[in-house]
C-alpha cells in the first residue's frame, strides 16, 4: 500500500483499528446512501439493547465534538451494549454499510482514553460487520443508529479483541472498550472498478493487461526506470474530481520496477482500499489529485516521491533507490 508503513502503506492514522484492518478509511464525510429509512431503524434492524454498563457512562457536550465522558471501571457486560445519547433524523445504519464516524475509545476497566479521533481532525469511515471475528461488537453499537446521532457501546473482551486484548494501546484481555461514536453519515457505494473511455500510454509505460473482473497485469519494460515522475491515463472516467483533501476509494496494484515484483494489491486482498490523500507517499497523491471519478491511472514514482526518503520498506520489497509503478482504478471520493 502507498503510505508510510508497510503493513498500512496506505493508512497512517487511527492506530488502533488501523492495526487490525477495521477502519474501512480515514474520511471527511461522504454523502448518504438512500437505501435506508430516513426516519429512523425499520423493523428488521436488529437493535443493539442499552444495559447497565452503556448506561453508566455519561456523555455530555455537542454532536460532531470532543464529548465529555465520565464512568466509574470497571465496566463488565456479558454482550455489547448499545444506549443512544443523541438520536439523529437521518437514515438507518445496516449491515454492509460503510459509516462516516467520529468516535472515542476508552478502556472501559481503567476509564483512560485510549484513542479519538476528535483530536485527530478527519473523521473515520468503518464497514459494518456484525458477524466479524475482531471487534464485532462495534459494528452492533453503530448498526441501526441513525446519522446525526450519539451512541455509547460497551463492548466485552470476547466481541473486542478476543482473549490477548491490545496490551501495546493499554488494553489487557480482560478489559472492556468503551465506545462513543457520532454518526455522521453513511457513505456513498463505490464503483467496482475503473470505467469510462480508454486511452493509451505512451510506447515508453509499463504494458497493463486487465483481467475479466479489471485486476491489471502490469509488464515492466527492460530498461532503466525514468528519473522523473510520469503519469498516465488508461481510462478516463467522468465522475467527481478527486481533491487534496479528499479521502478516495481505490483499487490498485505495486510494482517494483527494479525488481518487477508486486509489492503490494488490493486486487489480491479482495477489496478496494480507501484512505486520505495526504496520508500517502507524494507520488501516490499526485497520481490521484485532480483525476476523476471512474478513471484508471498508471503512475510511475521515483525514489524520492515513493519510499526513497524512509530509506526503502521495512521488509525489504522496496530499496532506497527504487523506482516504483501503480495501477489506479479510482472508485469514489468524498
Amino acid at each position: 500500500m502507498p503510505a508510510d508503513a508497510k503493513d498500512s502503506l496506505v493508512r497512517r492514522t487511527s492506530a488502533l483499528l488501523l492495526s487490525l484492518g477495521l477502519v474501512a478509511t480515514l474520511a471527511a464525510c461522504s454523502p448518504g446512501t438512500e437505501d435506508n429509512a430516513a426516519d429512523g431503524a425499520n423493523d428488521a434492524c436488529p437493535l443493539t439493547g442499552s444495559g447497565g454498563s452503556s448506561e453508566a457512562v455519561t456523555v455530555g457536550g455537542d454532536i460532531d465534538a470532543q464529548p465529555e465522558i465520565s464512568f466509574v471501571g470497571p465496566l463488565e457486560p456479558e454482550e455489547t451494549e448499545r444506549t443512544v445519547v443523541i438520536e439523529g433524523e437521518g437514515a438507518a445504519v445496516a449491515e454492509g454499510d460503510t459509516v462516516n464516524v467520529d468516535y472515542t475509545i476508552l478502556n472501559g476497566g481503567t476509564a483512560e482514553q485510549i484513542e479519538s479521533t476528535y483530536e485527530a481532525g478527519p473523521t473515520v469511515q468503518v464497514l459494518i460487520d456484525s458477524e466479524s471475528q475482531l471487534l464485532s461488537g462495534l459494528s452492533k453499537s453503530l448498526v441501526c443508529a441513525t446519522e446525526g446521532s450519539r451512541v455509547v457501546g460497551v463492548i466485552p473482551p470476547a466481541e473486542a479483541f478476543g482473549a490477548e486484548g491490545q496490551p501495546q494501546f493499554g488494553l489487557e484481555a480482560e478489559q472492556s472498550l468503551v465506545f462513543v461514536a457520532d454518526v455522521v453519515s453513511i457513505a456513498a457505494q463505490p464503483l467496482e472498478r475503473a470505467e469510462g473511455t480508454e486511452e493509451d500510454a505512451p510506447e515508453d509505460f509499463p504494458a497493463v493487461e486487465l483481467a475479466e473482473d479489471g485486476a491489471p497485469t502490469v509488464t515492466i519494460p527492460d530498461e532503466e526506470p525514468p528519473a522523473d515522475f510520469q503519469l498516465a491515463t488508461l481510462i478516463q472516467g467522468d465522475g467527481e474530481e478527486v481533491g487534496a483533501d479528499d479521502t478516495v476509494t481505490v483499487h490498485y496494484t505495486g510494482i517494483n520496477w527494479n525488481t518487477g515484483e508486486i509489492f503490494d494489491s488490493s486486487w489480491e486482498r479482495g477489496q478496494p482500499a480507501s484512505f486520505p490523500t495526504g496520508g500517502v507517499i507524494p507520488g501516490f497523491r499526485d497520481a490521484l489529485v485532480g483525476q476523476l471519478v471512474g478513471s484508471q491511472v498508471i503512475a510511475i514514482i521515483p525514489p524520492e516521491l515513493g519510499y526513497g526518503p524512509q530509506g526503502g520498506t521495512p521488509d525489504g520489497s522496496i530499496g532506497a533507490e527504487d523506482t516504483i509503478v501503480f495501477v489506479v482504478d479510482i472508485l469514489a471520493t468524498s
